[in-house]
């Protein structure tokens, strides 16, 4: 997943990301996601889409029971489950990777009351936009989501 760098003499290392790295790596993942939302929109039944929307409703109320560690994952089985009713298996898969390359540092970008809200709602737009088939409003709002993303974990380096 490119988490661990191999230095000579040295052994492994975890690998410390940059800004510049995270920017790079949320460019690329807004633009699998867009791709998987255009697709999930155009190609996926209507139990598909149900079936991440229970995933929404879900990661809401833990949301709402303040269980972040929980919430979080639903977070990101949601994001990856938007790219699997794409039907594109190799769109899963390097989306999968990256995913796991930032997953520490999504965490962290929701840390503070102010910062998880703005995520939440961003997924509620996602969402709403899923549920109507209306593919440019959800390639929006995953492009937003992601600028967000990237702002929201800005001060962690």
């Amino acid at each position: 997943e490119g988490l661990v760098e191999i230095l000579p003499a040295k052994g492994a290392i975890v690998r410390k990301f940059t800004a510049k790295d995270l920017a790079q790596i949320l460019q690329v993942l807004k633009t699998l996601e867009q791709l998987g939302g255009r697709m999930a929109c155009e190609l996926a039944s209507d139990a598909t889409i149900q079936a991440i929307n229970v995933l929404h409703e879900r990661m809401l109320a833990l949301y709402k029971s303040n269980n972040r560690l929980e919430y979080f994952k639903l977070n990101q089985a949601i994001h990856s489950a938007i790219v699997a009713a794409s039907g594109n298996p190799v769109l899963m898969e390097m989306h999968e990777t990256l995913q796991a390359r930032i997953k520490r540092l999504r965490f962290i970008g929701n840390e503070g009351p102010q910062k998880w809200a703005g995520a939440v709602a961003e997924h509620e737009e996602m969402m709403a936009a899923l549920l109507k088939r209306d593919a440019e409003a959800l390639l929006d709002v995953i492009g937003r989501h992601m600028e967000s993303t990237r702002l929201r974990v800005a001060d962690v380096f």
